[in-house]
């Protein structure tokens, strides 16, 4: 359309000025004809507080048609006429339209409503015809409508029945718009209609639950009474228009109001047939008995399953508006708002927004809408604010209003308080990287000092030029050096990348330490640091033989099996000084996480390499020897299962290229020598087992004990104890005593610790009786030359040594059996040998235990006298295993077989009723070596014959009688001679591990292989014809 250029003007001046009001307004329905003022308002969003730009947007239009000589004045007389005919032509198809509207006026706007008396029927069919009418004239229609409806806001006075609206977490205050968001479809579909009637009234009540969310009021108890009534000023989709159900409602409150009566919504078991029939039964009930009920603006709404209240307004009380006590505070509302203004820019925007609004004004003149603004920006509990709604008496609303807002200064204030704290420690941060910078840059200028990353980076390049780096990792150094060069060092990767080339550089890349392939002197070495252990010195001595013949060696992977205390962490570092090798330990005992050994990625915040890595890192050496504690220990959780990670580590045909995740390039640790420990094979993983070299390490006889504590551990624990100087003598009878009744496990950490506890006590002995005369005098020579400097202090202070105490010469501690007792208390064992003579039924057995080896007597009785009626059976006792219980089974049918074999007139076993018992009993005890004690036992109590005390075997035996071999012999044996044993019985199949043995282990003992039972038996019973066992059982065949 071509318009004219006064017009064009005038029509983009208005869309500037009413942009705020007529939201997605086409630009073009401002020159459409507006038949009447809801015309308009169903055309418009509009609000009260827009009345000031409609206003102004007004002036505007008219001042433009009046620039241009535009008659107004006219064509609103003329446009009067017009409008007549314009709406009767309008109701010319049939002549209701008009007559709604008519009534519509008049609903909302009584005594203003005179225009739709019925001039709307018929028309002379002039219509709505806007061709007719020029530009200009349409627009004076709009501006004539405009007018109209600003200037008569119709809001009713009285409206008995509302939608009831639960609110949450803080009410509603008259004046101060409110979005909310409906949910609920049957609210939804209400309040869409109550638009389209034009009746957007509702009633909004606080819920008394904070945490419910709901959109319809079951019980009047879930809300508070006082509401407020509320308008809808413009609703739209929520969330984006993705839900159909929900849209969001922009409420303005008018006044407050209470309720009188809730109307909650049908509940959900009434059917639709329900619903239905009963309208018609009330409506025949009341024709016939009652009057009619009222009917309300609202009673459309009860087709909907929504909650109504009826309600009544409430009004203020009336107050002196010259009241002090009412000025008084609402000054001081006043100055709060003036601080916390200062304080909050939010607050400064609202306090702006509320005096530019028609509510400002002078707010002594109305001291109850300047409480109501109070509470409404205020970020008070949900109980606070609502007193302020329902206090009717100004003087009190005030007050409330004050205490909320007092309420909100205060965290105003700490508010403050925090962000200018926060503020100072930026802006110091910022003015000192702004001043580093400059100084920086400073420094360059004139050559003082170079970038600290310049300096890095040569730093890195010359640690690398001093290694051997193979071509890939030579590659991964210059990619990662060129990424540092061009990082700024104030990014964080830049503290990555320096991490990862200071690691990779402190690699000993190419970096061997000279081994020592001389045999005499690693012998000697092995000699001075440990007594015994023959087996792992040869191995050795091999080891260092076969580097000789080769002139270099590989990685090995020893492991080194036996109890705690025999040494085995020890001689790792022995072998370590015998090679000239550098040693790192690190234990594996517990480890749960694959990242020790293998290493954290770089992406992860504090990563590291693993602990292999670490230790090249220590030695500096690609040759080291490293001892895997623990071995046996290690665990497994969610972060993985690290002895699956060992296998690449201590497998040689993978070691040559180890791949830490840290690192991520290949590391050779083919040249490193591995050594392990474990106090049990059984708990390591087969695969780990197989890359290993098991040397197991048994444990000490008394022999090697008292060579090892004379040779070793006493030296060692007097110069510890200060006495090295001093006449301090441990016997031998004391240590032979000491390992006899008080350590008794198979190494010697606790024969150490008695050691150390006797010289301990031997100084302690010392230092009563003779040394404290002479201590005194030289703390007294130290106090007075130390007088001077420490007259201000209490306590003298001196930097100089301790210097040690002089003992007199005649000073003579002696420490033999007899007063051993003295030093380290009773003793703790007197023999593993229970019985000087046993009884029928009880033999002795060796076993083996983490801690060596030991006695283990079995013992049989009966459990009641044998009767031509008794019955057979067999119970066990002392927490025997799975294994060891089938033995005892195999044991007791195999004697039974035995006696029927040799005795066929013997019943014993087809009535006695025995009991077999292992001590003791709090040891839980498994394995099939005590299956020839056990028969043994049984035939023993089945005989009633005694045997030899100094008899201990061991052995598994077979239901056919067969012996087979078992393990541990050298703890047994250790064990059987700790307890006075002269004959060992033994698996003939065990001989190789019998011959092995040093002579000083077996000095004294006398090995008895066999291969089967009958061998036991006669060695142990002799022969006993039948007519003896007949006679020596006679009492018990009697029927």
């Amino acid at each position: 359309m071509n318009l004219p250029k006064v017009f064009r003007h005038a029509k983009i001046l208005s869309v500037g000025n009413l942009r705020p009001v007529f939201k997605q307004t086409p630009i073009l329905l401002l020159i459409q004809p507006l038949h009447n003022e809801t015309h308009f308002r169903s055309t418009f969003n509009w609000n009260k507080h827009s009345l000031s730009t409609y206003s102004q947007a007004l002036y505007n239009l008219k001042s433009k048609s009046h620039a241009a000589n535009l008659s107004l004045n006219s064509s609103e007389s003329s446009d009067s006429g017009s409008k007549n005919n314009g709406q009767q032509g309008e109701s010319g198809d049939g002549g209701d339209n008009q007559n709604n509207s008519n009534s519509n006026n008049n609903a909302d706007n009584p005594g203003n409503g005179n225009k739709g008396d019925g001039s709307g029927k018929g028309g002379d069919g002039s219509g709505d015809n806007t061709s007719s009418r020029s530009p200009f004239e349409n627009i004076h229609r709009t501006l004539h409508i405009l007018e109209t409806t600003l200037q008569r806001p119709s809001i009713p006075e009285v409206y008995p029945q509302v939608l009831a609206l639960p609110i949450a977490r803080r009410p509603l205050f008259p004046g101060f718009y409110k979005a909310v968001v409906i949910k609920d479809p049957n609210v939804t579909a209400a309040v869409k209609e109550l638009m389209k009637r034009g009746q957007p009234y509702v009633g909004a009540f606080l819920l008394k639950d904070e945490e419910l969310d709901v959109d319809t009021i079951t019980d009047i108890a879930q809300v508070y009474k006082v509401g407020v009534f509320s308008q809808i000023t413009s609703v739209f989709p929520a969330n984006g228009g993705h839900d159909e159900n929900s849209l969001t409602a922009v409420l303005y409150p008018h006044r407050r109001i209470r309720i009188n009566e809730l109307l909650p919504p049908l509940p959900a078991s009434v059917s639709e047939a329900e619903i239905i029939s009963q309208p018609v039964q009330q409506a025949s009930e009341t024709s016939a008995n009652k009057e009619p009920e009222p009917q309300y603006a609202t009673s459309f709404l009860e087709d909907y399953n929504v909650s109504l209240a009826n309600v009544e307004n409430l009004n203020d009380e009336q107050y002196n508006r010259k009241n002090q006590v009412i000025r008084a505070i609402t000054s001081e509302i006043v100055a709060v708002f003036k601080d916390i203004a200062t304080l909050n820019p939010l607050f400064r925007d609202q306090i702006a927004n509320f005096s530019m609004s028609q509510a400002a004004g002078n707010v002594f003149e109305e001291p109850a809408k300047l409480a109501d603004f109070a509470a409404a920006v205020s970020t008070g509990e949900p109980n606070e604010l609502q007193e302020v709604l329902e206090s009717l008496v100004i003087e009190e609303r005030l007050q409330k209003a004050l205490l909320v807002l007092k309420k909100e200064l205060v965290n105003a204030q700490i508010q403050s308080k925090i962000s200018k704290e926060v503020e100072s420690k930026i802006a110091k941060r910022q003015r000192e990287y702004y001043l580093m910078e400059q100084l920086k840059g400073i420094k360059k200028e004139l050559g003082i000092e170079s970038d600290g990353k310049d300096k890095l980076i040569e730093k890195f390049k010359e640690k690398a030029d001093k290694l051997a780096m193979p071509d890939n990792v030579k590659k991964v150094f210059d990619e990662e050096i060129n990424k540092l060069a061009h990082l700024e060092p104030a990014a964080s990767e830049f503290n990555v990348t320096r991490n990862y080339l200071d690691w990779l550089t402190q690699i000993p890349w190419g970096q061997s330490s000279p081994e020592n392939y001389n045999i005499k002197h690693a012998m000697k070495v092995l000699d001075d640091d440990h007594y015994g252990l023959q087996d792992v010195k040869d191995r050795i001595l091999e080891f260092i033989a076969v580097g000789k013949l080769r002139g270099t060696v590989e990685g090995k992977i020893l492991c080194f099996v036996g109890p705690p205390g025999v040494g085995k962490t020890s001689i790792g570092k022995s072998i370590a000084r015998a090679l000239s090798r550098q040693f790192y330990r690190f234990s594996v005992g517990g480890l749960t996480d694959v990242a020790e050994i293998k290493g954290h990625r770089r992406t992860y915040v504090g990563a590291m390499p693993g602990k292999v890595v670490q230790a090249l890192k220590k030695v500096q050496t690609e040759n080291p020897l490293i001892l895997i504690d623990e071995v046996d220990k290690i665990g497994r959780g969610h972060q993985g299962d690290p002895s699956s990670a060992l296998l690449e580590l201590l497998d040689p045909e993978q070691n040559s290229s180890f791949l830490d995740h840290y690192m991520d390039v290949p590391i050779d640790l083919s040249k490193v020598l591995f050594v392990c420990t474990a106090n049990v094979v059984d708990t390591i993983p087969v695969p780990l087992l197989d890359r290993m070299e098991v040397i197991h390490l048994s444990g000490y006889v008394a022999d090697e004990k008292v060579a090892i504590a004379s040779k070793y551990l006493s030296p060692t624990a007097k110069e510890m104890a200060g006495l090295q100087n001093a006449d301090v003598q441990l016997q031998q009878d004391a240590i032979e005593t000491l390992i006899r009744s008080y350590c008794r496990e198979s190494g010697v950490r606790s024969l150490k610790k008695h050691i150390d506890k006797i010289y301990r006590k031997a100084a302690l002995k010392i230092v009563r009786d003779i040394g404290d005369e002479e201590l005194s005098q030289e703390l007294d020579n130290v106090e007075t030359e130390t007088s001077d400097k420490t007259k201000e202090n209490s306590v003298a202070i001196t930097t100089e040594p301790r210097k040690p105490l002089n003992l007199p010469d005649d000073i003579h501690v002696g420490i033999t059996a007899e007063n051993l007792k003295d030093y380290v208390g009773p003793p703790l064992w007197h023999s593993d040998r229970l019985y000087d003579r046993t009884p029928p039924g009880v033999v002795m057995g060796l076993a083996w235990t983490s801690m060596g080896g030991s006695a283990l007597y079995i013992e049989s009785t009966l459990d009641s006298i044998l009767s031509p009626t008794s019955k057979p059976s067999l119970s066990k006792t002392g927490q025997l295993g799975d294994v060891m219980k089938e033995s005892s089974t195999i044991a007791y049918t195999f004697a039974k077989s035995l006696m029927v074999r040799q005795y066929p007139g013997n019943k014993f076993f087809e009535r006695a009723s025995i009991h077999l018992h292992v001590p003791e009993g709090a040891t839980p005890k498994d394995g099939p070596s005590a299956g020839i004690t056990m028969a043994t036992s049984l035939l023993s109590l089945a005989l009633s014959k005694s045997l030899d005390p100094t008899i201990a075997m061991t052995g598994e035996l077979t239901l056919t009688g067969k012996i087979l071999k078992v393990g541990g012999i050298r703890e047994k044996v250790v064990a059987a001679k700790r307890s006075s044993v002269s004959t060992l019985i033994f698996p003939k199949a065990n001989t190789s591990d019998w011959e092995e043995l040093p002579e000083n282990i077996k000095e004294g003992l006398t090995g008895v292989p066999v291969a089967d039972y009958d061998e036991v038996f006669n060695f142990v019973f002799g022969t006993i014809s039948r007519e003896q066992a007949k006679q020596l059982l006679d009492g018990y065949n009697k029927v």
